[in-house]
């Protein structure tokens, strides 16, 4: 029976000592999918969506911050303070993932915006697609393989692989703006 106990008292304890690794190596994420795996098992489907949707807002979060890795470092003599970057849900603007930043030199503005996956955007894919819609927006542009629009009112404008929308806008020169524009991983953007 002495025996029994003592191993008995061996695995507790060598269970305890592993449990407060398991919650270390659980996130936020995990946690709310299991939660909503256990309410949906239990038969609470309210719960069980809300938990998913904790989750899924949780996961866009993150592919957000993502999105703001694709914005460019600032050229020399300028200087970038970060815009927000979100997720945006459903009710705001159709919902997507956005990023930003700004740019300043010596009185001069440059703001880079990306905004992704947002039905508005993709409903613009046509417009960008025809380069006579595109001609109507202002001057037809290709930066670095890139096809954009400089619009009337100086805002360089491109929409990437039909679902991210590059704004490059300010008080900066048009040059300024481009450069900006040819700083972005079109490439790693298009995979993103």
């Amino acid at each position: 029976m002495i025996r029994f106990a003592s191993t008995l008292t061996l695995a507790g304890a060598l269970t305890l000592a592993l449990v407060p690794a398991t919650p270390a190596l659980a996130d936020e994420v995990s946690d709310s999918i299991r939660a909503a795996l256990e309410a949906y098992e239990a038969g609470d489907v309210t719960l069980a969506k809300e938990e998913l949707d904790y989750a899924g807002q949780l996961l866009s979060q993150m592919k957000a911050e993502g999105l703001s890795a694709f914005l460019p470092t600032p050229m020399d003599g300028w200087s970038r303070e970060d815009g927000e970057t979100q997720a945006l849900g459903a009710a705001m603007m159709g919902g997507g993932l956005t990023a930003s930043a700004t740019y300043t030199r010596a009185g001069e503005r440059v703001e880079v915006s990306l905004m992704a996956d947002n039905p508005m955007v993709t409903a613009m894919a046509g417009m960008f697609s025809s380069t006579a819609m595109m001609g109507a927006m202002g001057t037809l542009k290709r930066i670095n393989g890139q096809k954009a629009v400089l619009t009337n009112d100086g805002e360089l404008q491109a929409l990437v692989n039909n679902r991210i929308l590059v704004q490059v806008t300010g008080s900066g020169s048009t040059a300024d703006k481009e450069a900006y524009f040819a700083a972005i991983d079109m490439d790693g953007l298009k995979d993103f």
